[in-house]
C-alpha cells in the first residue's frame, strides 16, 4: 500500500495510516505516552470549530455519536458556543446512552444550555448553514447503518458538510463506500491522513491532536513533523 499518497501545500510528504495502524497509534499515545484520551479530543474539537469558524459565522448543527469521533463534535460545539455562534446538536442516541468521554462532552454542553436533540426530526427543524459530521470515526466496518445513515441522509443537500477525521460511513482503510457516506466538502482528518481518503472529492485538513513523533516511530511510521507553522495544514494528492 503507497503510504504517501499526501502532502502539504509546501511540498512535504505526509504518510498515510490504515485504520488498524491508527487505532495502534491512539492505544500507544495513551498506555506508553500518557495522553488522555480527552487531551486528544480536546485537540480535535478545537481544531474543527477552527476550521469551521474560517468558513464564516453562520449556524452550524453538529451530528455527534458515541467515542471518540462524537465526543471530538461535541467538543467542537463547545468551542463553536463560547464564541457565539450558533450551533445545535443532533446526536444518534439518546444522551443516557453515551458514555465515557463522549459523555463527559456532552455532560458540559447540557450545563451550558446548547441546544441538543435527536435524530432526523431535530436536524430536519435546523436551518443551520453548516453541518458538522461527527457520528462515525476511522472504525466502521461494513455499511452505516440505523439512525446515524437516517441522520446523513436528512441532511439538506445545500449544506456545508464539515467531516472530522474521515466522512461516516467511508472504509477509512479502503475507501469504500458500503453504504450512505457523508457528502463532505471538507474533511478534518487527525494526526495522520487515512489511506481511504485518497481520491475523495473533498478539501482535505490534517490537524494536529499532539500525538509524539515517537508514538509513529514505534511502529516505523514515517513521519516527518508537517505542523512546525500552526495546528492545520491542508493537504493535496
Amino acid at each position: 500500500m503507497d503510504r504517501t499518497l499526501f502532502e502539504t501545500g509546501q511540498g512535504q510528504s505526509v504518510t498515510a495510516v490504515t485504520a488498524e495502524e491508527m487505532r495502534a497509534v491512539d492505544r500507544v499515545a495513551v498506555e506508553t505516552f500518557g495522553l488522555g484520551l480527552l487531551q486528544m479530543m480536546e485537540n480535535a474539537g478545537r481544531n474543527i470549530a477552527s476550521h469551521v469558524r474560517e468558513r464564516g459565522r453562520e449556524g452550524v448543527t453538529v451530528l455527534a455519536g458515541n467515542g471518540g469521533n462524537g465526543g471530538g463534535g461535541l467538543c467542537a460545539a463547545r468551542h463553536l458556543a463560547n464564541r457565539e455562534i450558533p450551533v445545535s446538536v443532533v446526536l444518534d442516541r439518546d444522551p443516557d446512552d453515551l458514555d465515557g468521554a463522549a459523555r463527559s462532552q456532552y455532560d458540559t454542553l447540557a450545563a451550558m444550555g446548547v441546544p441538543v436533540g435527536g435524530g432526523p426530526d431535530a436536524l430536519t427543524d435546523s436551518d443551520a448553514a453548516v453541518v458538522v459530521d461527527a457520528l462515525v470515526g476511522y472504525g466502521l466496518e461494513g455499511p452505516l447503518r440505523g439512525t446515524p445513515a437516517d441522520l446523513l441522509r436528512a441532511v439538506d443537500e445545500d449544506s456545508t458538510v464539515v467531516s472530522l477525521d474521515v466522512p461516516s460511513g467511508l472504509n477509512a482503510t479502503t475507501g469504500e463506500r458500503a453504504g450512505v457516506v457523508a457528502d463532505s466538502d471538507s474533511v478534518v482528518t487527525l494526526a495522520l491522513p487515512k489511506t481511504g481518503l485518497a481520491g475523495l472529492d473533498a478539501d482535505l485538513v490534517l490537524a494536529d491532536i499532539a500525538v509524539p513523533s515517537g508514538v509513529y516511530e514505534a511502529f516505523d511510521i514515517p513521519y516527518a513533523n508537517p505542523f512546525r507553522d500552526g495546528y492545520r495544514v491542508s493537504l493535496a494528492e
